[in-house]
């Protein structure tokens, strides 16, 4: 009797629920249909041009695209919704998992999980660079990368290189030739400055069917500022440190028949003592010393600042006698800590500068050697 009871009661008050309850949730599946290119599954997938993520009916709300390390892709999905496509390039060789939702007018979700592999390229490049990770060097100092194969996509490479600072400084690449991608600022470095290289060259397609192998980051630090400036015409070099000079040094430039280069150098290598051999810099048989002492690069062609032994001590600061380099006083074998060449060796930083004036030369190309500085801002931001 009280089951009886309780089941015609219980049955009254559910008649009256069912007119004024709240909705039944909805279950039914989501509209949204996402898509992914290349297929699930594919292989030899090309590094650029091919990732699309892509939603119907529909928005994109997550697209996650990551390498075996973990690492993202970073990419935007558009205002639409109704695309993603990655920022850059892929690596090559790589297997990446695909992970995206999208959602339909009613908050449904519908999400799709593939994966696919980049080729594997049969050509390669690199790029050589300097200065070298964790230096310190000097204000004059560029980011210079030479290509190991002539690139016909420069956009493509350049836009797979990042060059940073800290403080922050507006930084512009120019290319010289199909090899070659410097990088520096409107100014010399401010000291004590960080910069930092991203090279993100693994799968970029430099030329037809030639992929980069590389990614790699490297910084380096300004050091103090040093600008050492040679006067071709009273035969000195002031050496000024941080706008104070600290040294007036007398110095033998080019000969009237082999003058000097004018312009703003930077100081690539040093070597204490290297062999130079006219020869190799289109001055025949006219020399060649196997023993230089303190010898600084000052351009590919063979323009250095060094040390010079063999000369009588009353050429410095009174005559020039060189065939293009600026010699300073010094002894064979680069024993004595006390000439001045030695002095100059020891107070310079690769990527210091050093100006040349009142040569009666023209004035260096700015590729020849890291002397872009000789171009204007303007010229090297066309």
């Amino acid at each position: 009797m009280l089951m009886m009871v309780t089941a015609c009661g219980g049955g009254d008050d559910a008649g009256k629920g069912g007119k004024g309850g709240g909705k039944a949730e909805d279950t039914s599946a989501s509209q949204a249909v996402v898509s992914v290119a290349p297929k699930d599954g594919a292989d030899s997938v090309a590094t650029s041009g091919v990732l699309k993520v892509s939603a119907e009916q529909g928005k994109l709300t997550t697209v996650k695209v990551s390498d075996p390390k973990g690492a993202e892709v970073e990419g935007k999905i558009a205002a639409d919704g109704a695309s993603w496509t990655p920022d850059q390039h892929l690596a090559a060789a790589t297997k990446y998992k695909v992970h995206a939702v999208a959602e339909d007018s009613k908050g449904r979700e519908s999400a799709k999980d593939t994966s696919f592999t980049t080729l594997v390229p049969q050509n390669t490049f690199i790029g050589q660079y300097t200065p070298e990770d964790g230096s310190t060097v000097g204000v004059g100092m560029p980011v210079s990368i030479h290509f190991t194969r002539g690139i016909t996509d420069p956009e493509a490479v350049e836009k797979a290189i990042k060059v940073t600072s800290e403080p922050a400084v507006d930084i512009e690449g120019h290319w010289f030739g199909n090899d070659r991608l410097d990088f520096r600022p409107e100014n010399y470095w401010a000291s004590g400055t960080k910069v930092t290289v991203k090279l993100n060259l693994d799968g970029v397609e430099g030329r037809p069917g030639v992929y980069g192998k590389q990614a790699k980051t490297i910084s380096f630090t300004i050091g103090r500022k040093q600008v050492s400036t040679v006067d071709a015409s009273t035969h000195r070099m002031k050496v000024v440190r941080d706008d104070s000079e600290i040294k007036d040094i007398p110095i033998s430039a080019g000969a009237p028949a082999t003058t000097t280069y004018n312009g703003q150098m930077v100081i690539s290598e040093k070597l204490k003592v290297t062999r130079m051999n006219g020869d190799t810099v289109g001055f025949g048989g006219e020399y060649d010393i196997k023993d230089v002492p303190h010898a600084m690069r000052l351009s590919t062609s063979g323009t250095f600042l060094h040390g010079n032994y063999w000369g009588s001590p009353g050429i410095f600061g009174s005559t020039n006698t060189s065939h293009g380099c600026v010699g300073l006083q010094d002894v064979r074998g680069a024993w004595s800590k006390k000439t001045p060449a030695a002095w100059f060796f020891d107070n310079s930083l690769i990527g210091d500068v050093v100006i040349v004036k009142n040569s009666k030369d023209k004035t260096i190309q700015p590729d020849n050697g890291l002397n872009g500085w000789n171009m204007s801002w303007a010229e090297w931001t066309e």
